[in-house]
């Protein structure tokens, strides 16, 4: 398994950045604001700048010739309503348009049903088509102990290359030991993201420590200046 390598020194909120993917998918978005998230990426030094796939294009001329990630999300934030062949060309579009990497919602309906084969290969589909790794949201309070045995199992079989313990703050406030539950099964070269409602420097440090490598949040910024209050959100 990978797990996030912190300095043993005092960490400073300026330097989880390089762990962070700075978020900002909503409605109503404009073209400005998009750039202005793309230039934050970089001033701020984020992994990479997470946006709709409607914005992928535009992000990616912005961040051309950097070295930070591309990264889009599909079939959120609702997960599990796109058809298998949906995701796979969504995938493909994205990646065309400068997607590094993408996030995708999993079939958990599927799972229940013990449609275990199609579980996979919903997820396999989309690895074949991007070409770029791909991460598993895979909303693990939503499912049994089983259901998430199952889930991790079959993902890495799929070919993920990281798992997420959830898509969004409505799903899971993101927590150690769910990071720590999805390292423990990781393989060498899969890792681990952790996702949902992070909006503090502590809770940011406490994830890293359990082993996620990448956190998603929509506060990136809060955190690594260190101002962030009782009005700062995260989804």
């Amino acid at each position: 398994m990978s797990t996030a390598i912190l300095p043993d020194a005092e960490i400073t909120p300026a330097a989880l950045a390089p762990y962070i993917q700075h978020t900002l998918i909503d409605v109503g978005v404009t073209r400005d604001r998009m750039v202005a998230h793309a230039e934050e990426t970089l001033r701020y030094g984020f992994d990479a700048a997470m946006v709709p796939g409607s914005w992928v294009a535009e992000v990616a001329e912005v961040l051309r010739g950097t070295d930070a990630g591309v990264a889009s999300a599909l079939d959120f934030p609702t997960v599990g309503v796109t058809t298998s062949a949906g995701k796979a060309a969504e995938a493909e579009s994205l990646v065309r348009a400068g997607a590094t990497q993408i996030d995708i919602g999993v079939q958990i309906g599927w799972l229940k049903s013990g449609r275990y084969d199609d579980f996979r290969d919903d997820i396999a589909g989309v690895v074949r088509a991007a070409g770029v790794p791909i991460k598993v949201m895979l909303e693990l309070p939503l499912l049994t102990p089983a259901e998430r045995e199952a889930a991790v199992e079959l993902s890495i079989e799929a070919g993920a290359a990281y798992l997420k313990n959830a898509s969004s703050g409505t799903v899971e406030i993101a927590n150690p030991d769910s990071v720590a539950y999805l390292v423990a099964r990781a393989p060498q070269g899969v890792r681990v993201k952790a996702s949902g409602g992070i909006k503090s420097f502590a809770q940011a440090v406490s994830l890293l420590r359990a082993g996620a490598v990448l956190l998603g949040t929509s506060a990136g910024v809060a955190i690594v200046t260190d101002e962030v209050n009782e009005h700062t959100t995260s989804y």
